[in-house]
């Protein structure tokens, strides 16, 4: 490992960034460092912009590539060379502002009631349940579970940020009937061959495939399909902006309120758990 990526390492430790930032920042300078064949120190504003436009007018990069790409390369030469400024404005075609498709409740149901491992679907229940991203579901311990308030904390989320999520009564006893069933000891999730450590992220992600496909749903998307569809239920059924934002985990309400797209002129009054699981009559063995 150099010594350069090292420090760009301990830096992005030291900032709480996850994994993933990790991988992909990395990548960023790496791609940097081979466009030029040499070190990024001595590199200039002039030729960080030649980059920039490389990877607009000769790799094709989308505007949310771009953005990532900057937010990489300004970290560097912000917290790890500790340069006052990057001036670079890179010219990238604007994002397209299309509203994704949304899967239906009845979607919804086919699909967790075609996933026959119960460990799977529970999953899946929780990730529509509570809305939670697929991150979240898999670093899940058993003590997160707060039965008597009826809350679920989800810790070190998107942002490193704890918060409470509500736990719906029919979610609570899904939640007791499966930990009956498999007795996990620390990760409400365990890996079965290594018990003391979450299943791997990619279960779940296969989980949902596998289930949208035997269950003829054709419509295009991952997992984190199941958290948009469950943002736009509860806000039809009544629950305000506000309290949305807060269960999601979202730290500005302009995230929360893209999912306001697909219910124009909805007003949420709702302030309880939204029990959307329960209305699904998805059977259990």
């Amino acid at each position: 490992m150099t010594a350069l990526r090292q420090t760009m390492i301990e830096a992005m430790r030291l900032h709480g960034f996850a994994q993933r930032t990790h991988t992909t920042y990395l990548m960023v300078i790496t791609d940097l460092t081979r466009y030029f064949h040499r070190p990024p120190d001595t590199l200039s504003t002039d030729d960080l912009q030649r980059f920039f436009n490389h990877l607009v007018q000769e790799r094709g990069l989308s505007a949310a590539s771009c953005r990532v790409y900057l937010h990489g390369v300004r970290f560097l030469y912000l917290q790890v060379f500790y340069r006052p400024s990057v001036e670079v404005s890179p010219v990238v075609p604007k994002t397209p502002q299309r509203i994704p498709e949304l899967l239906t409740p009845d979607e919804v149901r086919r699909i967790l009631a075609a996933c026959q491992n119960p460990k799977h679907r529970m999953m899946l229940e929780l990730c529509y349940g509570c809305g939670l991203r697929v991150s979240e579901v898999y670093h899940l311990r058993v003590r997160d579970i707060d039965s008597q308030r009826g809350q679920l904390r989800v810790a070190q989320g998107k942002g490193a940020k704890d918060h409470m999520v509500l736990l719906s009564v029919t979610l609570l006893d899904r939640l007791r009937d499966y930990w009956r069933a498999y007795r996990p000891p620390t990760c409400l999730f365990p890996s079965a061959l290594f018990p003391d450590r979450a299943l791997h992220p990619s279960a779940p992600q296969k989980a949902f495939t596998q289930a949208k496909r035997q269950a003829g749903v054709e419509w295009i998307g991952g997992i984190h399909s199941l958290r948009h569809a469950y943002a736009t239920d509860v806000l039809e059924q009544g629950m305000p902006v506000h309290q949305l934002q807060r269960l999601l985990g979202h730290r500005s309400v302009q995230s929360t309120m893209r999912y306001m797209h697909w219910l124009p002129g909805q007003q949420g009054t709702s302030q309880g758990p939204i029990d959307l699981v329960a209305g699904l009559e998805v059977a259990h063995d």
